[in-house]
């Protein structure tokens, strides 16, 4: 795997080294070993994968609380997505930025998404299945998100959802002072 450091402190983007041959391609798409040298987290915990029927989805922008925060390493399997995190870290010295990047079955590449970062994505295409490879078990108690469209991190979205859960669409808004003191 190649590691693309992205604009949030300790996110990567992960680039498998494909092999081509006369049947197609092989590549390592999840390497313990590779995430352990980088110092980064290699505990997997779960997989989960969601499936997003229309272009223009959202999903976010989630994440766990501690005690149960979480690592996630993201591929899109099918389609493409506009894949995004938010710094939370208070101690972070990318606090409250985002970053982004495109995610296809067709460049297999994945998002390393660190503790303490909101995550989510837009659909890019229809029939689009995102896998996730999370570090420890889903806490329902820990669960908290922000709003994918709050000015405090002006994330810019190649357009606006189309579909959105209420859940995801009634977080509140952030004060970015009071989320670096907790």
């Amino acid at each position: 795997m190649i590691f693309h450091e992205m604009e949030v402190e300790g996110a990567f983007i992960l680039e498998p080294e494909r092999h081509s041959d006369e049947r197609g391609w092989f590549a390592r798409t999840f390497g313990a070993e590779e995430l352990a040298a980088r110092h980064l987290v290699t505990r997997v915990a779960q997989i989960s994968a969601s499936h997003n029927t229309s272009r223009g989805t959202l999903r976010g922008m989630h994440m766990q609380l501690a005690p149960h925060e979480e690592t996630k390493v993201v591929r899109c399997t099918s389609g493409e997505v506009f894949d995004v995190l938010v710094d939370l870290r208070g101690s972070s010295n990318t606090f409250g930025r985002w970053t982004a990047a495109e995610l296809s079955r067709t460049n297999g590449h994945a998002v390393y998404v660190p503790e303490g970062c909101a995550h989510g994505f837009l659909t890019l295409a229809d029939e689009s299945e995102v896998e996730y490879v999370i570090s420890v078990p889903h806490a329902p108690d820990s669960a908290f998100g922000v709003r994918f469209d709050d000015p405090a991190f002006g994330i810019e979205w190649p357009f606006a959802p189309a579909v959105i859960n209420e859940r995801d669409r009634s977080y509140a808004s952030v004060d970015l002072d009071a989320l670096r003191s907790r």
